[in-house]
C-alpha cells in the first residue's frame, strides 16, 4: 500500500518499484489522501479557459489514468486538498481541508482501508513530508499512526477487523547524491547539466541518501513512470525537469529508486534490495 496527499504524488515518489510489483503479480493499492483540488495548472499547454474550473474532475481522471499505466489499484480517501499557502507570515489554511481535519479522524479513515486491504508492506513520507506541504506532513502523521493502530483490536472497532502490517517505508525520491551523480556524466561528457539550479537548491539541505536503507532495482519501469507522470497534464509540464536526464542515462546511472525502513515487525538485514525482505511468504502470505 503505498499512501501519497495528492494525485501525481503515486508518479513522482516511488512509481517505478509500484509497477514493477504489480508487474510482477504483488497486490498494489494507492491511497491518495485528498483529491489535489487546489494544485495549480502547471503544464503551459493545459493552462486553457476552463481547465481551473473542472480542477476537481480533471485530477479525477488524471489519477485515474495514471493507476491504469502503473498497473495498480487506487482509492481515494476522500479528503480535500489544503494547498500550499505562500507569505509571510502564511495565511491559514482553509477551513475543512486536510491538515485542519482532527488527526484522529483521518487516522481512523485510513485505518478502514488498511484492514481492508491488509497489506504487508506500506509505503509514505518521511516527517518532513518530502518537502513542507501541510498534506505531505500530515499524509506522515496519519500514514504512521494508522501503521501503528490498525492491528489495534480496541482502536476503531468500527473500522474493520484488525491487521497488523508488517513494514512500513519511507520514500525518498529526490536526494542530492543522485543529482551529483548525473552531473558528473553531462560533465564528463561536456554538457551543461540541465537540473544544475535544482542541485544548487537543494545543496544546502541534509542529503536524504543518509537514511536510506532499501534500494529497489526498478530501471526496467522508469518509461512506465514517467508515462503516468504525464498522465497528470495539468501538473507535469513534459518540457520539464522530471524529464530533463536522458532515460538511457538514468537507467544506466541510478537504476534504483531509495526507501528508508522506518518500522518493522520482521526481521532483515540492512542494506536491502526488496521491499518484502524478512518476510516469509509461508507464514505472512
Amino acid at each position: 500500500m503505498a499512501v501519497h496527499a495528492h494525485p501525481d504524488d503515486e508518479s513522482s515518489k516511488g512509481a517505478a518499484t509500484t509497477a514493477r510489483y504489480a508487474d510482477e503479480g504483488v497486490d498494489v493499492l494507492v491511497v491518495t489522501l485528498t483529491g489535489g483540488e487546489r494544485g495549480d495548472v502547471l503544464n503551459p499547454a493545459m493552462d486553457t479557459p476552463g481547465v481551473a474550473e473542472r480542477m476537481p474532475e480533471i485530477r479525477r481522471q488524471e489519477m485515474a489514468a495514471a493507476a491504469r499505466i502503473l498497473g495498480v489499484r487506487h482509492t481515494w480517501l476522500g479528503f480535500v486538498d489544503s494547498g500550499l499557502p505562500q507569505g509571510d507570515p502564511l495565511p491559514p489554511l482553509p477551513d475543512g481541508s486536510f491538515a485542519t481535519v482532527p488527526p484522529a479522524e483521518a487516522t481512523e479513515a485510513l485505518v478502514r482501508v488498511v484492514r481492508e486491504f491488509r497489506p504487508h508492506v506500506m509505503t509514505t513520507y518521511d516527517e518532513n513530508g518530502g518537502y513542507p506541504h501541510p498534506d505531505h506532513i500530515r499524509c506522515h502523521e496519519v500514514s504512521v499512526a494508522a501503521f501503528e493502530l490498525a492491528g489495534d483490536h480496541v482502536r476503531f472497532r468500527s473500522a474493520g477487523d484488525p491487521w497488523t502490517p508488517l513494514k512500513l517505508y519511507y520514500n525518498h525520491a529526490f536526494s542530492r547524491r543522485r543529482l551529483d551523480r548525473f552531473k558528473a556524466e553531462f560533465v564528463a561528457r561536456g554538457e551543461p547539466f540541465p537540473l544544475a539550479e535544482w542541485l544548487d537548491r537543494i545543496a544546502r539541505r541534509p542529503d536524504d541518501m543518509d537514511r536510506v536503507t532499501t534500494w529497489v532495482e526498478c530501471a526496467k519501469y522508469f518509461p512506465v513512470r514517467d508515462d503516468a507522470l504525464r498522465a497528470h497534464a495539468t501538473q507535469i509540464d513534459p518540457n520539464g525537469n522530471f524529464f530533463a536526464i536522458p532515460m538511457e542515462l538514468q537507467q544506466q546511472v541510478w537504476p534504483t529508486e531509495e526507501f528508508e525502513l522506518a518500522r518493522s515487525r520482521v526481521a532483515t538485514d540492512i542494506p536491502e534490495d526488496d521491499l518484502f525482505a524478512g518476510i516469509d511468504p509461508a507464514r505472512y502470505l
